[in-house]
């Protein structure tokens, strides 16, 4: 067996998908251009308007309270997934999916552009 290749039985319990299915989710590269605090959230959250270049501006609702002030998160690029459905928080319409991973403590840490890309720029 190469190097860096394991056998589907190895990722017991986790279902595998296609790669026709991985190319459909449109992980993206926007930068944020605002930042709001988001009271009425039942979680600690920001909405966040997110600049996806040519595939426009989006709003997002993230919990990510606990890594990030409204100021460090100005200006950030940020992987996001900008094709889910719509979906309604409090009274507010999330456009898009922010990535990121939970730390021990399970406080979210937003997944990094090592580099500047242009915005919209997708995963390869």
């Amino acid at each position: 067996m190469a190097k860096g290749y394991f056998r589907a039985s190895y990722f017991s319990g986790m279902e595998t998908i296609s790669w026709n299915d991985f190319e459909k989710v449109e992980l993206r590269v926007g930068t944020v251009i605002d930042v709001f605090e988001f009271p009425k959230a039942r979680k600690p959250a920001y909405k966040m308007k997110i600049d996806f270049g040519p595939y426009g501006i989006r709003m997002s609702s993230a919990q990510i309270t606990r890594h990030y002030t409204p100021e460090t998160l100005l200006g950030r690029q940020v992987v996001a997934v900008i094709n889910f459905p719509e979906k309604q928080i409090a009274d507010f319409m999330s456009q898009c999916l922010v990535t990121g991973f939970a730390d021990e403590n399970g406080d979210i840490v937003l997944t990094a552009v090592e580099r500047t890309v242009p915005n919209g720029t997708k995963i390869a």
